[in-house]
C-alpha cells in the first residue's frame, strides 16, 4: 500500500466538495457566494465556516465588496489552492490505485 497522506484541509467532505467547485471554474474566475451556497445546498453559516478553513491555507480568496448599495461576496481558488487540489486529487488516486493491488 503506497505511503500516501491526503492534504487535511482539503479532505473534509464540505471543503472537498468547495474546492472540487471552485476548480471546476477557470483560472482566476469567481462565483458569487450565493450561487456557490446553492450549487452546494449549504447553509451561509456552515459555507463561511468551511471557506474561512480554506481562505487560513490561503486556497480561497474572498472578495466583499458592493453592487450598488448591495454587499457581494465572491469566492475564488488560489493558485495555491488549484496545486493543492491537483496534489490531493493525485494522492487519492495513488492511494485507490494502491488499495487495488
Amino acid at each position: 500500500m503506497p505511503d500516501v497522506e491526503l492534504d487535511p484541509v482539503i479532505h473534509a467532505q464540505s471543503r472537498l466538495r468547495v474546492v472540487a467547485t471552485l476548480a471546476a471554474l477557470g483560472t482566476g474566475d469567481q462565483i458569487a457566494f450565493p450561487k456557490l451556497q446553492k450549487l452546494l445546498d449549504m447553509t451561509a453559516g456552515n459555507l463561511s465556516t468551511h471557506l474561512r478553513k480554506l481562505e487560513d491555507a490561503e486556497y480561497v480568496t474572498v472578495t466583499k465588496t458592493h453592487e450598488g448599495r448591495t454587499p457581494a461576496t465572491y469566492i475564488s481558488l488560489t493558485p495555491r489552492g488549484r496545486r493543492a487540489f491537483e496534489v490531493y486529487t493525485e494522492s487519492l488516486s495513488t492511494l485507490l490505485r494502491g488499495a487495488g493491488s
